[in-house]
Parts: C-alpha cells; sequence; structure tokens
C-alpha cells in the first residue's frame, strides 16, 4: 500500500513550485515511488516491428508506460489527424494514433472503469513524442483527447498554485515542442481542464555548432542549468538524454565511475526539489545481432554495461527509463522490488 501511496508528488505534490516557490523534496507518488519501464518508440517504422505496441503492453508493470512518436496528417480542413510515425515526413500508410494506440488501450481501459479503483490509477501513461508542432497538429491531438476525457487523469489548470490530479486511468505527458505550452494552456483555459501535461523548457546552457562542444557543455551544465524552472499545474517532468550524465552519451561511455553516479544523483535531486518527474532516455545495450531497429546512438555496446545504468538510474529513483529492451529491464525492476 505504502508503494500506491508514494506517487503524487512530483506529478502532484510540486505544490509550491508554481508560485514561483521551490518544492521540498517530493516524492514521486503518482507512480508509487519507483522507476519504471518507459517503452520507447512503441510503433512500426517503416512497416517493420510491429510486435512494438503487443511487447510494450505485455511488460509486468503498472502503470505501463509508453512512447508514441506523433506527426500531423491533415486529410480536409474538417478532419484533422494525428499518426504514428518517426518521421514528420509521411508515406502515407502510418496508423493514426487513435488506431495504434487509444483502439488497442480499450478494453484495459474499459476495465480499469468499471473496478473503479482509482487509488491505483494511472494504469497506462501515454507520452507523446511530436515530430512537427503545427497549431492544427496540437489542435488534432486535443480533439482527440477530448473524445476520451472520461479515460484521462486531469488537473484545473492554475498559475500560483499545482493543481492536484484527478487521477483517471491514462495519463498522457507531452514534450516542451515549439508552441504546445501555449495551444494547450489556450484550451485547457476554455475547457476549465488540463488533459495532459508537459515537460518543462530546454536546459538554460550555451549553444554550439559543434557537435563535441555540445556535449561538453550539456555534460557539464549545473543542475540548475539543465532545470531552469520549477514544475507548475502544466510542466510536471523533465526528460534527460543520457549525455547529461556521461559527455557525448551512450555511445562515447566508458567504465561507470563513481563521478557519473555522483552527477546522476545531483540532477536526479534537484529536478525533486523542483516538484518534477524525471526520464532519461535511451538506455539500451545490445550487440548487432540482438538489434530490432534500435538506434545505435543509444547503445552502451553490451548488456553488462546498460545494466550497471540501469542499475544506477534504480538507486538514484528515477521515474522513467527509455530503452528499448523492454522485457529485460521489467525482469531487472521485478527482481528488485
Amino acid at each position: 500500500m505504502r508503494k500506491l501511496l508514494l506517487l503524487s508528488a512530483a506529478l502532484g505534490s510540486a505544490l509550491l513550485a508554481g508560485a514561483g516557490v521551490t518544492a521540498q523534496a517530493p516524492e514521486s507518488t503518482i507512480f508509487g515511488g519507483r522507476s519504471l519501464v518507459h517503452a520507447h518508440n512503441a510503433y512500426p517504422e517503416d512497416g517493420r516491428w510491429g510486435d512494438r505496441i503487443t511487447r510494450a503492453l505485455a511488460i509486468d508493470q503498472r502503470p505501463l508506460v509508453v512512447e508514441q512518436d506523433i506527426a500531423y496528417a491533415p486529410r480536409n480542413e474538417s478532419h484533422l489527424r494525428t499518426v504514428v510515425s518517426h518521421e514528420a515526413k509521411l508515406h502515407g500508410s502510418e496508423p493514426t494514433l487513435e488506431e495504434h494506440f487509444f483502439d488497442r488501450i480499450r478494453p484495459l481501459i474499459e476495465r480499469e472503469l468499471k473496478a473503479g479503483r482509482s487509488e491505483s490509477w494511472p494504469a497506462i501513461v501515454l507520452h507523446l513524442d511530436f515530430k512537427s508542432n503545427e497549431r492544427e497538429h496540437h489542435r488534432a491531438v486535443w480533439d482527440l483527447l477530448r473524445r476520451h476525457q472520461a479515460w484521462l487523469t486531469t488537473a484545473t489548470p492554475g498559475e500560483q498554485t499545482i493543481s492536484p490530479l484527478k487521477r483517471g486511468p491514462l495519463l498522457v505527458l507531452t514534450e516542451n515542442g515549439a508552441n504546445q505550452e501555449k495551444d494547450f494552456l489556450e484550451w485547457s483555459a476554455a475547457a476549465g481542464s488540463l488533459l495532459l501535461f508537459g515537460s518543462i523548457p530546454p536546459p538554460a546552457i550555451r549553444q554550439s555548432d559543434d557537435p563535441a562542444e555540445r556535449a561538453r557543455i550539456l555534460h557539464n551544465a549545473a543542475p540548475h542549468e539543465l532545470i531552469p524552472t520549477a514544475a507548475t499545474s502544466y510542466r510536471r517532468w523533465v526528460n534527460f538524454s543520457w549525455g547529461v550524465v556521461e559527455e557525448g552519451g551512450a555511445a562515447k561511455a566508458g567504465d561507470w565511475t563513481s563521478d557519473e553516479r555522483r552527477r546522476l544523483e545531483a540532477v536526479v535531486s534537484y529536478a525533486r526539489r523542483q516538484g518534477l518527474l524525471v526520464r532519461f532516455y535511451t538506455l539500451d545495450g545490445f550487440a548487432a545481432a540482438a538489434n530490432r531497429g534500435w538506434s545505435a546512438s543509444y547503445n552502451f555496446g553490451s548488456f553488462d554495461a546498460v545494466k550497471t545504468r540501469w542499475r544506477a538510474v534504480i538507486d538514484a529513483r528515477v521515474d522513467l527509463i527509455a530503452t528499448d529492451q523492454y522485457e529485460e529491464l521489467a525482469a531487472l525492476l521485478k527482481a528488485n522490488r
């Protein structure tokens, strides 16, 4: 029971941060105070890897956490829609978000609503990664969420304090793409309800055209630079690449060191004090023969190497651990319970 009670702070217990006051070391009670598998890119790419959503929904974990990359595919002015795609440029065969995700989870959501055990909600977390940020695309997603509002974890829009969450079986997270916060807050104010929750703005750090220099800047940035704002009613989480912890990310990583562990813990601790949930992406470790359409830049090169990082982020109480190796991370988390 304690695990279920430990979750409303990073999403729900950041009560003072919205008024410009730093929240005091909240516990992430909306997710039971534990780390979760975040099923990275759980959709087909180029007609392949169609089993990803099935694998994600089969994980022995509540809530399930599933990422869907989405792009805008208008049919006509009266029929705006969003499709699941890794790229903004579309081929025309991409499934809609409603078909690929919402229709797929409907039986699970309906069972949850019938059971009515709201203290254990959300049962599913949907992470939307927008590949294009047209206002029309934002509107298509908003309208889709309105059609499923009875499923959703929501909150009242508010600026001075952080509104408590009204738990539903589905929690929707988005990131900080151009004009997302502006558009979604505008429609939330009109509707009287927040239907999804964004991440904070990007780090307040120096930019560079040189990739190696960018990697150094990111890795050396202070926690307050990486996390320039605290939580608000709308901004509930922070989303980090692994380059924050190890310079250059997974592909450049060497042996795991005590300095890197301290760096990880310092960043997570600061995020907690700002009332934020924390996600790191994407932690994989595989040989070439095991690759199932995964990105080389996220690969630590071996399962032992990624398992070391998984254990470190679990120890640091990171909320969402993004990986393409859903089953392996789920097994490690289960063994650690």
